[in-house]
């Protein structure tokens, strides 16, 4: 994050056209629509994702969450769904990143990296020269059952931090964010958006009260470093 840049927030698990507006009002840059996963919240059916993203402004930046991890099935995805960007929450083979990136010159690839450990560095400078952005989370793929986020759960942020000073892309940080610890994550790792799910909703619905508390603090984050 640069001096005067404004942290970015990005909705996630959006489920229809009422939360992506009322993400919107209170100044969402982007938002997250969920297809098939192995677990966690959000998931909707790619028509309904498809008919969202029709409702929005092309101001606001439409995120594909896919578990896929082939070019031709995230391709046939995108083209369903007509996001701008595709945000891949499993590891996905640097070949495969490429045929993507020819095939779909034009849309954003945003690599989640769930940080675990140490390793989780050398996870994200690798894929690096590859995607156009990172997106740190909390999950475990590596389980029978994978978790591919939605956890609700902060992970290591000095991991994060690590991340974000050894990497030349642009840094979402996610992962149990609420309007109590969104502003110390912020100030701990210095990511250019922040990503929330659980921490805005309340029995699995968009909230207004913690959507309006979080931006609130994000804002004031805002308006001191400015």
């Amino acid at each position: 994050m640069n001096a005067g840049e404004k942290i970015r927030v990005k909705i996630c698990c959006i489920s229809s056209v009422e939360e992506a507006n009322l993400a919107i009002k209170y100044g969402a840059s982007a938002f997250g629509l969920v297809s098939d996963m192995p677990s966690g919240p959000g998931v909707i059916d790619e028509n309904l994702i498809a008919e969202i993203v029709k409702t929005v402004s092309s101001t606001v930046a439409t995120f594909l969450l896919t578990s896929k991890n082939t070019a031709e099935t995230i391709i046939n995805q995108q083209r369903k769904t007509n996001v701008i960007t595709l945000q891949l929450v499993d590891f996905v083979p640097y070949d495969e990143l490429k045929k993507l990136r020819n095939e779909l010159p034009t849309v954003k690839l945003v690599q989640v990296i769930h940080v675990l450990n140490e390793q989780s560095i050398e996870e994200a400078k690798s894929v690096e020269p590859f995607v156009d952005a990172l997106l740190l989370d909390s999950g475990n793929p590596t389980l029978d059952v994978k978790v591919l986020g939605g956890t609700g759960k902060p992970h290591n942020w000095d991991i994060s931090k690590k991340i974000r000073e050894e990497v030349n892309v642009p840094l979402f940080l996610a992962g149990g964010l609420n309007s109590q610890n969104v502003k110390k994550a912020i100030e701990k790792v210095g990511p250019l958006g922040v990503d929330i799910c659980n921490g805005v909703r309340t029995n699995g619905k968009l909230d207004e009260e913690k959507l309006k508390a979080f931006f609130n603090e994000v804002n004031r984050f805002n308006l001191k470093w400015k």
